[in-house]
């Protein structure tokens, strides 16, 4: 009876699910946020289903620390998992990252993200720039404007004296090469400083003129083929967590994110700007940059495109790396 008693205690648990391993996830994007509606929210419901439900996302209402803090909270395990742009780690550990935060990249978000995954996450090893984590994603947004009150930019000089909001990076040192003044800041707190007159214009997609209610306060919108800038963004996962998850699981996550995720994430930000194009409709003066603000453009982006690649050394080739990019993309040289 002892022995049938412990084979059938034994089967018993055998057959019992394990407990789900639910990972908790910080967004500091507003909830609501076409990113995290169509894009996070969805990936953590499939992490659920091809896991078969032995791993959950958990995606906090609030973060767990500040937008610039996102991702040493996941290399250091306050969160398992997070997102968030470069350029907002004022250091310089992802030097390589830059790759795709230049002028006249392309587009499309999609097939902008793709080649960033591609091309950062291959030949430029973005892993080694990420270290204590597990790449889950890295992403571009559509293309980058230059939004202001002030003024239509008809001319380099009319970006001088202007007070413009950067979320770091290469955007940065382009506005400061054309007279501009440069100030960062996170995302969030862009609306109390556009509205109370801090900046007078913000490096922003379309998609986030309305996502951070600043329409009210934008008068000109300035565009160039290909964009006149982007922002790069990882996602990913505390390495310990992940290593404790089954391999079984890993490979199921990973299928569902790297280059999937790249294209899950661009779609939701294309379709993300072409509603807040018909959201924003003719309150906002959008324009193309004339030929000659875009012949500036395209000499200081040079300047800083060569300054970065030799930064990389010899380790890393830097200019054929953006070449290649833009090839991904379908724009050229040019």
């Amino acid at each position: 009876m002892k022995s049938l008693k412990l084979a059938l205690t034994g089967l018993v648990l055998s057959s019992a699910p394990l407990m789900a391993e639910e990972l908790i996830m910080s967004s500091w994007l507003p909830p609501k946020h076409p990113i995290v509606v169509n894009a996070f929210e969805p990936w953590a419901k499939e992490v659920e289903k091809v896991t078969e439900g032995r791993v959950s996302v958990r995606i906090m209402g609030k973060p767990l620390g500040s937008p610039p803090a996102h991702f040493d909270m996941a290399r250091d395990g306050i969160a398992d998992i997070t997102y968030g742009l470069h350029s907002f780690t004022e250091d310089d550990r992802f030097k390589r990252a830059r790759l795709g935060q230049f002028s006249f990249l392309g587009d499309d978000a999609i097939a902008n993200s793709k080649a960033y995954w591609t091309i950062y996450g291959g030949k430029l090893d973005a892993a080694s720039e990420h270290k204590g984590t597990h790449l889950l994603g890295l992403f571009m947004h559509g293309p980058g404007l230059l939004h202001n009150n002030k003024r239509k930019i008809e001319k380099p000089e009319d970006m001088a004296g202007l007070k413009l909001r950067v979320p770091g990076g290469y955007v940065g040192d382009l506005v400061s090469a054309l007279k501009a003044t440069p100030l960062f800041m996170s995302s969030p707190e862009v609306y109390e400083k556009l509205s109370r007159g801090v900046i007078d214009g913000v490096a922003f997609t379309y998609e986030a003129m309305t996502a951070f209610n600043l329409v009210d306060y934008i008068k000109y919108s300035m565009t160039v083929p290909g964009g006149i800038y982007n922002t790069t963004w990882f996602f990913v996962i505390n390495e310990a967590k992940w290593n404790g998850l089954s391999e079984k699981d890993r490979a199921a996550i990973d299928a569902i994110s790297g280059e999937a995720f790249a294209e899950r994430v661009g779609r939701a930000w294309n379709d993300a700007d072409v509603v807040a194009q018909k959201k924003v409709g003719d309150k906002v003066l959008f324009y193309k940059a004339s030929p000659e603000v875009v012949a500036a453009l395209r000499e200081a982006a040079a300047k800083l495109e060569k300054a970065w690649a030799d930064s990389l050394g010899n380790d890393y080739d830097g200019a054929a790396a953006l070449a290649e990019f833009r090839e991904m993309t379908g724009v050229g040289s040019e």
